[in-house]
């Protein structure tokens, strides 16, 4: 039901996942029969999962290490890995500098070009390490980057920016990237995001997307809903995308995942993200706080480093284990940010969930209370939840 914010203006109830419970049904599952896996283009993996394309959280190294583990993570190719030969000595920099220091370094940072050989060097290492090979770029690179991942060996392509639609108005003299035409075009998958509405998700469904990515401004280190005031709280915008989705298999009878990207910092958050009707999850901090994370105990935004207007930050996320153990446990942790395959494992036999699609329909009540009913002591002595 629309609310009236005014006499000239209506808007639509949005809610976050802290505003939402699930609730069980009439049976339950011993964990052991619960299959979570999932297929993106063709590649099926166990664990719903994949890392986002940032680069405090992936390098060549976390991308074979997550394959590995039955997830995969995405290579970002407009950052650090594609500009300079040895990223090393940049990662220790931008870790090194005080918080007023760091957007003018990392606008200069990236400011170097990124290089093509790079691009297929990275791919190629990756491959050769018997990992998943995906990589992301924003729409205005992908015509020049994406054959070049394609040429060497690359698995899938992700096309991601804050907003991603079919009908998009470049400047005159400028070409706006062809959608449809990139994904009939390229030789292997395309994903594509973000969106936040039901609308624009079938648009790029319809375009050729082998998935699409929802969320606009809900990750850790993004600034995007403060700088621009544009977003849709997730399990609102993961609901509307599904149904998009459903919707698009019944008029086509092509099934396109939807990936639910940001916002996502606990198991009971990845739970709850499929429950509204996700796929799978893309999450940024959380790996980032793996020992292998390249970031040297930060994490940062995509749009960080952009020269007119920042849309990200730089936070500290720390390191808490390795990324095998914020993966599949065992947990050292009591505040649900380790072992995310387990928690997801449990609740959907809690639920009476067997598969990724019987999660998506198990009952969900809005619960605002959720997170602090009966939770005094752990918030006053910052424990568990509290945390």
């Amino acid at each position: 039901m629309d609310i009236q914010l005014g006499r000239g203006k209506t808007a639509r109830r949005a809610y976050g996942f802290d505003e939402i419970a699930l609730s069980p049904g009439s049976r339950t599952l011993d964990p052991n029969v619960v299959d979570t896996r999932w297929t993106i283009g063709g590649i099926e993996r166990e664990v719903p999962i994949i890392a986002s394309a940032m680069d405090g959280v992936v390098d060549v190294r976390m991308a074979v290490l997550l394959s590995e583990l039955g997830a995969f993570g995405v290579l970002n190719l407009d950052g650090i890995q594609t500009r300079y030969p040895d990223p090393e000595p940049i990662l220790d920099k931008i870790a090194s500098v005080g918080p007023t220091e760091f957007v003018p370094l990392m606008q200069h940072l990236y400011s170097e070009p990124v290089q093509p050989e790079l691009i297929q060097q990275r791919i190629r290492e990756i491959e050769q390490q018997g990992g998943i090979a995906a990589a992301s770029s924003t729409p205005v690179n992908a015509a020049k980057y994406g054959p070049l991942v394609a040429e060497a060996g690359g698995d899938m392509y992700f096309v991601q920016a804050t907003v991603v639609s079919t009908d998009h108005t470049a400047p005159e003299g400028m070409r706006a990237l062809d959608l449809a035409k990139f994904c009939s075009e390229m030789p292997i998958p395309v994903a594509i995001g973000n969106c936040v509405t039901y609308e624009v998700a079938l648009e790029l469904m319809r375009a050729g997307a082998a998935a699409v990515l929802v969320g606009i401004g809900p990750g850790a280190a993004c600034t995007s809903r403060g700088v621009l005031g544009v977003g849709v709280p997730q399990a609102t915008a993961v609901a509307d995308c599904a149904a998009a989705r459903a919707d698009y298999e019944a008029e086509s009878g092509r099934y396109v995942p939807v990936i639910a990207d940001g916002g996502l910092i606990t198991g009971g958050d990845i739970c709850k993200c499929i429950a509204c009707g996700a796929d799978a999850v893309m999450i940024g901090s959380p790996i980032a706080r793996a020992l292998e994370a390249p970031g040297r105990d930060y994490h940062w935004g995509m749009a960080t480093p952009s020269p007119l207007l920042p849309r990200g930050t730089r936070i500290r996320v720390g390191t808490t284990g390795t990324i095998a153990e914020i993966l599949r446990g065992p947990a050292k942790l009591d505040d649900g940010t380790q072992n995310l395959l387990g928690a997801l494992q449990t609740s959907m036999s809690t639920l009476g969930a067997k598969t990724i699609q019987e999660m998506q329909q198990v009952d969900v009540v809005i619960a605002p209370s959720l997170l602090t009913e009966g939770k005094v002591y752990q918030k006053a002595q910052q424990l568990g939840m509290g945390k």
